[in-house]
Order: C-alpha cells, then sequence, then structure tokens
C-alpha cells in the first residue's frame, strides 16, 4: 500500500494548496490512502465542520490533530461522523478516538495520533501509551503502522523512533511548522522529525510575521493572522508499506510557482 502524509495544514493557504495540487499529486504517485494533520486547518487553529469537509473533498482520507484539536469547539459535533483523530493520550474521558484501523489495497493499516509533553497540555505519557497500543495492535495481526507524533521536542521524536522502530513502519513529527532532513528508513520504519507545514511559507510558521516580530521585540503577546497573500508550500511523505515494513519513501515539496522538489529518504544499514 501507498501510504501520503501531509503535516499541518494551517488555514486558507493550506487548504488552496490541497485543492490545487494533491488530486494529481495523488494520482501520479498511485497513493492509496492519505492521512494529513487538521489542528491548524481553520484560520490557523482548529478545524470547522466546513472546513473538514472541505479537506475530505480534496482527497484527504485521514485527519490528525493535536494540541489545537479543540480550539473550534464545534469539532465535538463531527469527531464521531468524520476520520478524525485527536491524540491517543489525552485522557479516556475525552471525546474522540486516538487511533483507527483501515483496510487499505488487501492490507490493514493503522494510523496512530499522539501527542508529546514539552510545551504542551498535560495528557497522559505518550511513550508508554505508544507502547501498549502498538503491542496491543501487533497481537491483533495489524502490522502496517502509522504514528503522527505531534510534539514541540525533537529529542521526544527521536526517542519515540527509538522505542518502536522495526515495529511500526512510519513516525512522523509535526507541530513546528519547520520541515526537518532526516528522512531515513530505519530497521524497516519510515522517520521524519518534522514534516513542516503545508501554507505560507515566507512568514513565520505560516503566520503574518507582525505579530510574531513584536513579540519577540517587545515581549507583547498579540492574535496570530494567516496572511492575505503569501508564497505557499505543500508538504508531503510518500511511504509504501507492506508486512509492517516500510519499503521505500520520499518527500515533496510542492511550491506554489509549479516548482517541485522531491527528496528520497536514506536507508540506515544495519
Amino acid at each position: 500500500m501507498k501510504i501520503a502524509f501531509i503535516g499541518d495544514i494551517v488555514g486558507r493557504p493550506g487548504r488552496e494548496m490541497l485543492k490545487k495540487y494533491l488530486p494529481q499529486l495523488r494520482k501520479e504517485y498511485e497513493i492509496d490512502f492519505v492521512i494529513a494533520n487538521y489542528e491548524n486547518a481553520s484560520h490557523g487553529f482548529g478545524l470547522t465542520p466546513k472546513n473538514a469537509n472541505e479537506i475530505v473533498s480534496y482527497g484527504i482520507d485521514c485527519m490528525t490533530g493535536g494540541n489545537h484539536s479543540w480550539d473550534k469547539k464545534e469539532i465535538e459535533n463531527i469527531l464521531d461522523t468524520h476520520e478524525i483523530l485527536r491524540p491517543l493520550n489525552y485522557p479516556d474521558e475525552v471525546s474522540g478516538r486516538g487511533y483507527k484501523v483501515y483496510e487499505i489495497a488487501g492490507e490493514k493499516l493503522a494510523v496512530i495520533n499522539l501527542m508529546g509533553h514539552y510545551s504542551m497540555p498535560m495528557c497522559d505519557n505518550a511513550f508508554r501509551k505508544a507502547r501498549d497500543i502498538v503491542d496491543a495492535l501487533h497481537v491483533e495481526g495489524v502490522k502496517n503502522i502509522f504514528i503522527d507524533f505531534h510534539a514541540e521536542a525533537t529529542s521526544e521524536k527521536r526517542a519515540m523512533m527509538m522505542l518502536l522502530q522495526g515495529k511500526v513502519c512510519g513516525i512522523i513529527g509535526t507541530h513546528t511548522h519547520v520541515s526537518t532532513d532526516d528522512f531515513q528508513i530505519s530497521q524497516d520504519t519510515a522517520y521524519l522529525t518534522d514534516i513542516g507545514l503545508t501554507g505560507c511559507r515566507d512568514n513565520v510558521i505560516g503566520m503574518d510575521k507582525k505579530v510574531p516580530l513584536k513579540q519577540f521585540l517587545t515581549g507583547m503577546k498579540g492574535h496570530f493572522d494567516i496572511p492575505k497573500k503569501c508564497k505557499k508550500i505543500l508538504q508531503m511523505a510518500v511511504m509504501d508499506f507492506s508486512g509492517g515494513k516500510c519499503l521505500e519513501a520520499f518527500k515533496i515539496k510542492q511550491f506554489d510557482d509549479n516548482k517541485l522538489l522531491k527528496t528520497d529518504a536514506w536507508i540506515e544499514e544495519d
């Protein structure tokens, strides 16, 4: 099965990039299933039902969240009707689900959403939750497992890789909106510390630069806004899973001027 993962969709610019490029990318690379992180999709904070339907219409099969999952309260109304996940390590009393198993190209695929700890809301231990659910999925015969680890600290993401490599097909980080240059396959597990945002690429993590610069210069906070006009990017990882292994992987950077960069993940030899 060929799986694609798209990082934090940030506001209208991110949604516009999905509309313009995702259908053709999905067809060109024969992608079976597309996962995308939604937590910034509605003006940078959370997800509305309207935008959820919009995103699905562009070819997204499953959406993962993070610390902004609840910013739009109306998301509560669609958690059970849409293919939407929230971090698994929120307490059990919280509505929604943190993972789901799908049937793709004749094989089962489990998608897990996790949230880190540093600078994040209080939640259950991500590493224990990850270990336990992966073990449980293996008992159920589910071998193809993908994790969106939504975390600030690169050390947490790397540690999750050390914990689960060889046990899952892929672990890709989200949240920082800044892509890292460490896409690899190690012990049959694809890993990327952060895939980076899909949205504005010429401001500050997808937001207009005015308020962040004021905050850094003066310490005075303000409301972050999505620029009305900007240069845009869509960032997507494509991975080939089979039998609990990632066979190959590459990352696409699709720019709004139609330029496309494709980089293969390197394979870490034993």
